[in-house]
Order: C-alpha cells, then structure tokens, then sequence
C-alpha cells in the first residue's frame, strides 16, 4: 500500500484507521435555529423551505398553502382566507356534485320500483341484481354516484387539515369574535356539566349544518341505513371538537354551500315531471 505523504496509518483489534494531514481552509454554513415559516425559509435561498411537510398529501397541500397565503396577503385574516379558499376548491366540484344530486334525487324517485324487485325476487339474488341494474340502466341511474364527491373531496380534507396543524403562520392567527387561534381547537365552553371534554360553537354549528343537509338530500337507503346516517353528525361533530379552528371554518363553510347547491337542485328537480314506471 502506498501512504499519501503526511499521512499516517495504525491498526487497533477490530478496526484500521487512518489520519490525513489537511491544508488550511474555510468552510461556510447557514445554522438557522427559528420557526418554519416559508418565506423567512425560503429568503436564504439555500432551499431550507422544503423542510416543510405535509405530509402524504403534499403535492395537494402545498398548492392550497401558497393560495391560502396569497389570499392573506390582500385579507389580511386567514380565517377570511380560509372562507375564500373553500370557495375556491368547491367550484371545480361543483359540476360532478350536481351529477351527484341528480342520481340521488332519481334514486329516491326509483326507490318504489327497487322494493318491488327486492320483494318479488327476494329468493333469486342473482336475478334480483340484474333487475336492479336494468332498473338503473333503463333510469340512467349511478348507484354510488352520491359518494364520489366526498370521496374526490377526502385529499383536499386531508392536505388541509395538515397545512393548518403545521403551518406556523397561522399559529395565534385569530379569525373573528371568541376565534382567537385557527390553528387550535374551539373550546370556548368548558367544564359544562362537569364534562370531560370542552365544547365549541363551531363544531356544533358545523354538526347542525351536516343534519340540515343530510334532511335536504335524497335518499334511496334502506331504514338500517339511514339509522346509521342519522349517527353521522354526532360522530363528526365530536371528531372536530379536537381539530383545529380553521378546519371546521373549512367544512362548515362547505357545508352550507353544499347546503345552497342541494337546496337550488331540489328546486330544479320538483318542478321535473315524476319518472314513469
């Protein structure tokens, strides 16, 4: 082996090392000890913003947090930037939910011809399948229609839902009256009836608002089922009450547009003649 001048070897039981000799040099580093805030970041222009994650949904997170900041910039109040930007991420769904609305409302039109097949063919399931999708084909009826929009939803939920629990800037950042934080829970009523837990207006409001639109959207569901609808706003409703402001400022907000589109679908759909058998 041939040793690099200045350099020198030794061997010890379980392991060989070596020392070099180096020239004198300068070496630079950035050591930045602070919150994440993307523009502080992002102004050393050493890629430091990238630190920032949120998490699986990224790619969709990232985007709505730069549309949430550029709203703030001429707002001024990210609860105002949250309303807007939940305006914003509705439209584009708003062709597929009125699809959606309209499936729903000729399954409850069709709901009368779908008990007739399920009682004359309640020994045959096979046959009885295959009634029921004449039955849809022959109404241009999509079975599971009312649940692609909550499902194309469920990304955007949850990009949200990390931008507001990671995103420093909204850290204290009060929205209007007792919303002081969005990015902490609503918990303006505790210690109510020696509860365990605190309560906020906000997430009841938002679970009165899920009960108003479930009321306003038809059903073709069985007893069973809507039973266990019935159970979705409570269980939403106690979700929330530990997630952030600014989220349940988002799906409340949604909510009543959802709300305003059901209500102007229903007024569309009554003035239709009833579908024939």
């Amino acid at each position: 082996v041939t040793l690099v001048e200045g350099a020198t070897v030794w061997k010890e039981t379980n392991s060989a090392e070596i020392a070099l000799k180096l020239e004198p040099q300068n070496n630079e580093f950035i050591f930045y000890a602070g919150p994440k805030e993307y523009d502080r970041l992002k102004s050393f222009n050493s890629g430091f913003e990238n630190i920032i994650d949120f998490g699986w949904f990224s790619i969709v997170a990232m985007p709505l947090f730069w549309v949430l900041k550029f709203f703030y910039s001429f707002l001024g109040n990210y609860g105002w930037s949250i309303v807007l930007l939940t305006i914003v991420t509705r439209v584009p769904f708003i062709p597929i939910m009125h699809k959606s609305q309209q499936s729903m409302k000729k399954m409850q039109t069709i709901q009368p011809m779908m008990a007739e097949i399920k009682e004359r063919f309640k020994d045959d399931a096979q046959k009885q399948q295959k009634e029921m999708m004449q039955l849809y084909k022959k109404h241009k009826v999509n079975p599971i229609g009312g649940c692609l929009p909550m499902v194309l939803q469920i990304p955007v939920f949850i990009a949200l839902y990390n931008v507001l629990l990671n995103a420093i800037e909204l850290r204290g950042s009060p929205f209007m009256l007792w919303i002081t934080d969005l990015s902490a829970p609503d918990t303006l009523i505790s210690g109510l009836l020696g509860l365990p837990f605190a309560l906020g207006p906000l997430p009841l409001l938002m679970g009165a608002t899920m009960v108003l639109q479930q009321k306003m959207t038809p059903s073709a569901m069985d007893p069973k089922q809507a039973k266990m609808m019935m159970l979705m706003p409570v269980v939403f409703t106690f979700m929330f009450l530990s997630f952030p402001a600014g989220l349940v400022v988002y799906w409340l907000v949604n909510n009543v547009l959802g709300i305003a589109q059901q209500y102007y679908a229903n007024q569309k759909a009554d003035k239709k003649p009833a579908v024939a058998k």
